[in-house]
């Protein structure tokens, strides 16, 4: 078996209505899938996620035994010790998945969108494994999103970004108060501490949300994504 060349990640597009200029790609929380997460927004918003020029991508994660489920096969981009924010990271496994969704945005490149008009984000843990992708390996990305999302104490993000100099991608957060999976306080923490590193970082808070999406917070990150990803001029030949 060639752990070199992982198998190309299974993928749930939502196509641009008009010309594909820019590409988000939206990672599910641990045990879901592309499909999975991709139904639920749908579900929220009685519609698909869609717009006139973003190609909108949910890739699915490959089952892998997790930790936190006795290591039963479960989903999830990464393993983790416990679902908690003092813990070390299990780095093995949040690495190897780096690889296989850097290849998610080299498909993008190669298909002539340019690496600043490529957003990453998702739900849970697909926002965490966002920003470790984008903070430690791919900064000249357009932004991350990051829903009811966290990063433990020592991240190798944070590793990553003491010292650094150069422009980072902006970070729209969102995260519920009444979470009980993964504490606000948790999210909290980590749009301080990116921010204390110097990254442009929002924290939206809803009230009274648990460990969900709602369509208030969905329709706020369209319209973020709009901004960071607005149509482009098509240009003079």
């Amino acid at each position: 078996l060639d752990m070199a060349a992982p198998a190309a990640l299974q993928r749930s597009v939502v196509s641009p209505a008009g010309r594909h200029t820019a590409s988000l790609i939206f990672l599910h929380g641990s045990g879901d899938t592309g499909q999975g997460a991709r139904a639920w927004i749908k579900q929220i918003l009685n519609q698909d996620m869609a717009f006139q020029h973003i190609k909108v991508i949910y890739p699915t994660a490959p089952a892998r035994p997790y930790t936190p489920m006795k290591g039963a096969f479960s989903n999830v981009w990464f393993d983790r010790y416990k679902i908690c924010n003092d813990v070390p990271e299990h780095i093995e496994s949040i690495d190897s998945m780096c690889q296989g969704l850097t290849d998610l945005i080299n498909d993008e490149v190669g298909n002539g969108i340019a690496k600043d008009r490529i957003l990453i984000g998702g739900f849970s843990m697909g926002g965490g494994m966002a920003m470790h992708l984008a903070y430690r390996f791919h900064q000249d990305l357009a932004g991350v999103f990051a829903l009811s999302s966290f990063l433990n104490k020592d991240s190798a993000v944070y590793q990553a970004l003491k010292g650094n100099e150069s422009a980072l991608p902006e970070l729209f957060q969102c995260h519920g108060t009444a979470d009980e999976l993964v504490l606000y306080s948790w999210g909290e923490e980590t749009n301080k501490m990116l921010k204390s590193l110097g990254v442009s970082a929002s924290l939206h808070t809803f009230p009274n949300l648990n460990h969900e999406l709602n369509r208030t917070e969905i329709e706020k990150l369209k319209s973020w994504i709009i901004k960071k990803l607005p149509v482009e001029a098509p240009k003079a030949n």
